[in-house]
């Protein structure tokens, strides 16, 4: 496996079926364009197997910490440490660029990705709760 920082929008096309949606050139592009966002792509035989993407967010008193957005692995590569890579390349980077943290939400019931997380050293916070806001989609 081999795990690319990639900043060409052609990369993500071809990894587009990683993600939720295919990936929106213009939002690609405006996302890669930001030195803040991060995106990593596994490699198996030069076959897209899964994706991280990272977002450096500051704040005046704590510094820099780095939120892991989304986490995908094809199916057919699931259960062979793809992930993990993933979140540990993505910790890693997180370390290189002097983030002091790195943290993440995943739904309580999805014991795939909390068991992902937990193996890339990811330890559980207690007495959480997240709160979101959802606008209409232009």
């Amino acid at each position: 496996m081999e795990i690319r920082r990639i900043t060409q929008v052609e990369a993500v096309t071809d990894a587009g079926h990683l993600f939720d949606s295919p990936p929106r050139p213009e939002a690609t592009g405006q996302f890669l364009a930001d030195e803040r966002h991060h995106l990593l792509i596994a490699y198996v035989d030069d076959v897209p197997a899964g994706m991280v993407t990272g977002v450096e967010m500051t704040h005046p008193d704590k510094g820099t910490e780095m939120f892991l957005y989304e986490l995908g692995v094809e199916e057919s590569f699931r259960g062979r440490g793809v992930g993990r890579a993933l979140a540990s390349a993505l910790a890693d980077l997180a370390r290189e660029r002097d983030c002091y943290g790195m943290w993440v939400i995943t739904d309580e019931d999805n014991v795939a990705a909390r068991a992902t997380y937990s193996r890339a050293g990811g330890t559980l916070e207690d007495k959480q709760v997240v709160l979101v806001w959802t606008f209409d989609q232009p």
